[in-house]
């Protein structure tokens, strides 16, 4: 008789147990909808840059091919400024000494990135031999293109069910 009771006590501790184990682990999945909304920044800044090219040391056959290049060397040299602008630059330096005394000394400036949606102001030569262009860059603007191809978002609301 007690042999049975036992049987039963084990019987429904493991019965309990199994219950119990079950109840836990539906606790661990949890139904949700999470509402996103589109984070907008508060000010969009101008960026303004300017470009400079000298027009003599230009490679052309004539003073007229030398003035296009020195518009198209302008406007690069306008465009690594706004990059500089929103990406910054690389700086790499490396130095040698030799019985402790400085042996060579080099530096290196480097810029990359993407520059979208930039708007030539101005172009024009500046004295005889200098060729300038200034370019704005309205971050609204690059804002804009952005959202066209990312849709940056934050969460708005979760519902658990």
């Amino acid at each position: 008789m007690w042999l049975n009771r036992l049987k039963d006590s084990k019987l429904l501790l493991r019965s309990s147990m199994f219950g119990l184990a079950i109840t836990l682990s539906g606790c661990g999945i949890i139904d949700k909808h999470v509402e996103w909304e589109t984070v907008e920044p508060e000010t969009y800044p101008v960026l303004k840059a300017v470009g400079y090219a000298p027009i003599s040391s230009q490679n052309g056959e004539s003073d007229s091919m030398k003035l296009i290049m020195a518009m198209k060397a302008s406007k690069l040299d306008a465009y690594r400024e706004l990059t500089e602008q929103v990406y910054g630059q690389k700086i790499e330096g490396s130095q040698s000494l030799s019985r402790l005394v400085v042996d060579s000394e080099t530096m290196r400036a480097s810029v990359e990135g993407i520059i979208r949606g930039a708007e030539v102001i101005k172009t024009y030569p500046v004295g005889e031999d200098t060729y300038v262009t200034e370019l704005s860059l309205d971050m609204q603007r690059v804002y804009d293109i952005y959202l066209s191809t990312a849709k940056p978002r934050r969460v708005k609301d979760v519902k658990y069910y």
